[in-house]
């Protein structure tokens, strides 16, 4: 079943803030937003989420927006990798060159290159990380708050991918394909 778009003139107040707080975070108040405003702790979490990590977080914009990259293409979420893809080039100063590497998991920059390798691991074991996932980590000189925000920046994603896809959630943004 496909999940009701809740409007920001039609959200309880505190829903209404959230959503105007996105809308002047991104330019726009996106379907996924509307889906997720079904449960306002869902979004209270969700915005909050994003916003300490890209307030009070150690990794770069670039860094977090080429791991969102990979968990929308790992996850096949058309609606996400769409999002963010627009949202890398667009709001964070990715190329597309830089943004389509980063779906593969690779990237010139040595730090972006390390979280992704990371992120892939974590994507792919469910977390069961082999030693040497860590070795290439800690060759990075990837901190272990950097390592945790690595981990936080995937289960945004997965929860993004989850949500899109369960709730049959239609795609807002340019098309970009998993498939590509």
């Amino acid at each position: 079943m496909r999940l009701p778009l809740i409007e920001p003139e039609t959200a309880d107040a505190e829903t209404a803030d959230l959503m105007a707080a996105m809308q002047r975070t991104a330019g726009v108040t996106p379907n996924m937003v509307k889906a997720m405003a079904n449960s306002p702790a869902t979004l209270r979490g969700y915005l909050g989420f994003i916003v300490a990590l890209r307030d009070g977080g150690d990794l770069p914009a670039p860094v977090r927006a080429r791991i969102a990259l990979l968990v929308a293409q790992e996850y096949g979420s058309d609606y996400c990798l769409s999002a963010h893809t627009y949202l890398g080039v667009n709001l964070t100063g990715l190329s597309a060159a830089e943004a389509a590497r980063a779906r593969a998991g690779e990237s010139d920059d040595p730090v972006s290159a390390a979280a992704l390798a990371f992120a892939t691991a974590l994507l792919r074991t469910g977390g069961d990380v082999t030693d040497d996932d860590l070795a290439a980590a800690d060759l990075a000189d990837l901190a272990p708050g950097q390592r945790v925000e690595i981990v936080a920046q995937v289960v945004l994603g997965v929860l993004c991918g989850l949500l899109t896809k369960a709730g049959r959630i239609d795609n807002d943004w340019p098309l970009v394909s998993h498939t590509d």
